[in-house]
């Protein structure tokens, strides 16, 4: 992964240790140093010293001959999705959502060709996919990828559509770009997005935008059901419109809170 920036100020060793960090999974928590030097194409002095120096700060802990993640990483995420206040601002209204519809509501925004979901209120159902925050799914194959790809300008989607996936899912067929841009100009369109066990067998969803202050769509949220318990049809009837109503009273608040003049505090 090394080599990759392009600008003068570019920062390598920031880069490497940021590579460590992104080279551990679910899939994957603990690894050796050897590992952890095949995933980051380091070499292996290389990755010792950025081991060391992240174990040394707290993102990292020695588990034997393996390095595994500590908790204080979640403190990056969190920072992120504090920065949007989006997660106090989403909450009830999720709650009253999935109260509604007795299904999980997520909370996602795009990273290159991936959703990473921000938020998420779930309802105990097995499911065939974890979901939880920081999860990724190429977002194609999702309903909130969808939305959120069709909000994108021409060369923006085609930036996103080339970027590999980083969400560790098994490879799948390439997609009919041609066909899929058709699709997101009918999301565009409509304001809504339908996916039917595209991204994993049983997974059926719907996912609607969520607007900034300026009118721009910065997240998408859905609503995730079984295909076996809830048809197509009882999704896009029934809980679209909830949905719908829910996903309004977020972007009406978020856009409140954002033009409300920021407090500095000096030092």
């Amino acid at each position: 992964m090394a080599g990759r920036g392009q600008g003068s100020d570019f920062v390598e060793a920031l880069a490497r240790g940021l590579d460590i960090l992104t080279c551990f999974s679910a899939e994957r928590p603990a690894l050796t140093l050897s590992e952890v030097a095949a995933a980051t194409g380091l070499a292996r002095p290389t990755a010792r010293r950025l081991l060391l120096t992240l174990e040394e700060l707290g993102y990292t802990r020695a588990v034997g001959n393996q390095y595994a993640l500590t908790p204080r990483v979640l403190a990056l995420g969190m920072a992120y999705i504090g920065s949007l206040n989006l997660w106090d601002i989403a909450r009830p209204h999720m709650e009253r959502l999935v109260a509604a519809t007795g299904e999980s509501s997520s909370i996602s925004q795009l990273d290159e060709g991936d959703i990473v979901y921000v938020a998420r209120v779930a309802v105990p159902k097995l499911i065939t996919l974890r979901v939880e925050i920081g999860t990724r799914f190429p977002a194609p194959y999702t309903s909130q990828g969808k939305v959120l790809l069709a909000a994108l300008e021409p060369d923006e989607l085609q930036a996103a559509l080339a970027a590999p996936s980083r969400s560790g899912l098994p490879a799948r067929e390439p997609l009919d770009n041609k066909q899929l841009i058709r699709e997101l100009g009918e999301v565009r369109a409509r304001g809504w997005a339908v996916a039917d066990e595209e991204l994993a067998p049983g997974i059926r969803s719907v996912a609607v935008p969520l607007r900034d202050g300026a009118g721009s769509v910065r997240a998408a949220m859905n609503v995730t059901v079984h295909a076996a318990e809830t048809s197509l049809e009882k999704l896009t009837n029934e809980h679209l419109p909830l949905l719908l109503r829910a996903a309004g009273d977020i972007s009406a608040d978020w856009a409140l809170v954002q033009s409300r003049p920021q407090k500095h505090v000096s030092a």
